[in-house]
């Protein structure tokens, strides 16, 4: 293991592991928070990974230092390392329905090592990871930051926590099969007990299953799951540790109830309503829409083995949630960049931006909720989706302007994360 260690530590997987500053040159670079792109950028990035310097434009050049490592981009545009605000790393979504029976409980975890690496390789230097069993995005995250393996920053929610045969709990066998349920309760004790042990072993955001969903099989999309009663007390306590909740919902009493609750973001938000916009832009909450996985899920999901049942819910709640996401953000709601990978195969996370675009957003829009405004609802504004002096030195490389064609952002030419390349044409 140690050898192991020694030869990742080589390749630079691991930040600030001996190096000298980093100093990335590139034609162009888009400045999400102006919205505007620049020509002539310049990253300095230091030995712990994060950026030093930046120059832009006409502006000056920084003092390099003399041991600097220089990595010329060469003509492509850069931009901060992308997020991804919804992710479940450790699922394949070829193995649906029973199919996942026929693997032992650890094998999902390391289908999560692979996952991880074509995630960091499209371009997604961090993600929320919003429910896995067994503990197993803490297990990825410290893996990948000690640089046993490569990967992106992962923001881990543990378990995602429900009811009683609700979306988060097993309902597809019968009552002589019990399965372990570590994330269910049925009352606001019990919710404020659960949200301190999860954040005990690891959790840094808590993700709520609020009403039925998709791929749950026996569960109406819609029905609301939590009183507001329960999710309040998620909410209080997780905000007085310190941390954000992510609530799953489609359904619309489900959404309003979370949003008058306090919770940070609304995950799916199909259903939606006049009354849920007002509501999220009265509490500041984000919108957080996977507008892209009904594609394939429609087109994949019987070979995959999905449900039945889910393939019809899928049917009647596919368009909506898209006819949603327009009229949201064109209400104002704040909306966010979250793919469901999982559900779909990991590495195409950017291929919702086109989805985003063809749905009411421009492209500027699009990429601003997968880098500063991400950052915002993760709150990690300090060190993740800028190219700014404190920030991490992540950054995406692609052929031309995203922010006039965003699906250039589907085939990145460079990945840089903490200032070490992990993909470039060569590789």
């Amino acid at each position: 293991m140690r050898i192991y260690r020694s030869c990742v530590m080589a390749l630079g997987l691991v930040a600030g592991a001996g190096q000298a500053a980093t100093v990335v040159t590139a034609a162009h670079m888009i400045d999400p928070v102006k919205g505007v792109l620049v020509d002539n950028a310049m990253v300095v990035i230091g030995d712990d990974g994060r950026v030093q310097a930046l120059a832009a434009g006409n502006s000056a050049r920084p003092i390099i230092p003399a041991d600097a490592k220089r990595v010329d981009l060469g003509d492509v545009t850069i931009l901060p390392g992308l997020i991804d605000m919804h992710v479940h790393l450790t699922s394949d979504p070829t193995l649906s329905g029973y199919q996942g029976l026929e693997y032992t409980d650890n094998f999902w975890t390391v289908i999560g090592v692979p996952n991880a690496r074509k995630t960091l390789d499209a371009g997604f230097t961090t993600v929320r990871m919003v429910g896995s069993s067994n503990y197993d995005d803490v297990a990825l995250k410290q893996a990948i930051d000690h640089g046993y393996i490569a990967g992106p920053r992962i923001v881990p929610a543990t378990y995602a926590i429900g009811v009683t045969g609700g979306h988060c709990d097993a309902t597809e066998y019968p009552p002589s099969v019990k399965v372990p349920a570590p994330g269910i309760a049925n009352s606001p004790g019990e919710f404020r007990g659960l949200v301190r042990t999860l954040r005990k072993y690891g959790a840094e955001v808590i993700k709520v299953c609020m009403t039925g969903g998709v791929l749950s099989k026996t569960d109406s999309v819609g029905a609301q799951q939590l009183s507001y009663d329960e999710i309040k007390a998620v909410v209080d306590e997780a905000h007085m540790l310190g941390m954000r909740v992510a609530v799953h919902a489609h359904g619309t009493d489900g959404i309003n109830d979370a949003l008058r609750a306090g919770v940070d973001t609304i995950e799916h938000a199909s259903l939606a309503d006049a009354e849920s916009f007002k509501l999220a832009k009265a509490h500041g909450a984000w919108f957080d829409m996977d507008v892209y996985d009904d594609d394939y899920i429609l087109a994949e999901g019987a070979k995959n083995g999905v449900f039945a049942e889910s393939l019809a819910k899928e049917k009647m709640i596919g368009l909506k949630q898209r006819q949603t996401f327009r009229a949201a953000h064109a209400a104002g709601v704040k909306m966010l960049f979250g793919t469901d990978a999982g559900v779909y195969p990991h590495g195409d996370n950017a291929k919702q931006f086109a989805k985003m675009v063809e749905w009411g957003m421009t492209p500027m829009e699009a990429i601003r909720a997968a880098t500063s405004d991400a950052a915002i609802a993760l709150d990690r504004a300090n060190d993740v989706g800028q190219l700014t002096p404190g920030h991490f030195g992540d950054i995406v490389a692609v052929a031309g302007d995203p922010s006039t064609d965003v699906r250039l952002l589907e085939h990145p030419a460079w990945v840089i994360k903490g200032g070490q390349v992990v993909l470039s044409p060569s590789r």
